[in-house]
């Protein structure tokens, strides 16, 4: 019996997160999940703002560590700074999925409006994993 491989797309831009998996009957994109953290910090200043993107992305990392059971590739997409937050706080399961990455803010892409950024790492769906 052929194993698809799952690949999860994290779209983060320090603020927000999606979690978007392709289907596997026919690779169409559908956000999994997203991640909108309380707003309206009292007197958050510019550096106060910058370190909750930082804890941000960390959280981000933490939560596809913690889930790594359900993928079997991980592309991140983010701006470059987001980007390497959540790389730098991979654990070593998650960073070894990792298959790619995108320095861009897609967040508020639609999930159809997705597909022409990601593309190259949506595999068919008859794709089987090789032992």
């Amino acid at each position: 019996m052929p194993i698809h491989l799952k690949v999860l797309f994290a779209i983060a831009n320090g603020e927000h997160a999606r979690f978007v998996r392709p289907t596997e009957e026919d690779n169409t994109l559908h956000s999994s999940s997203r991640v909108n953290p309380v707003e309206g910090h009292e007197g958050a200043a510019n550096h106060a703002h910058a370190q909750d993107k930082e804890k941000f992305a960390a959280w981000v990392a933490e939560q596809l560590s913690q889930d790594v059971a359900s993928y079997d590739e991980l592309v991140l997409v983010a701006p470059a700074h987001t980007l390497n937050t959540i790389r730098e706080h991979l654990n070593k399961q998650a960073a070894a999925k990792m298959v790619g990455t995108l320095e861009k803010d897609l967040v508020k892409t639609s999930d159809h409006d997705l597909w022409p950024h990601v593309r190259e790492w949506v595999r068919p769906v008859h794709r089987q994993k090789v032992m």
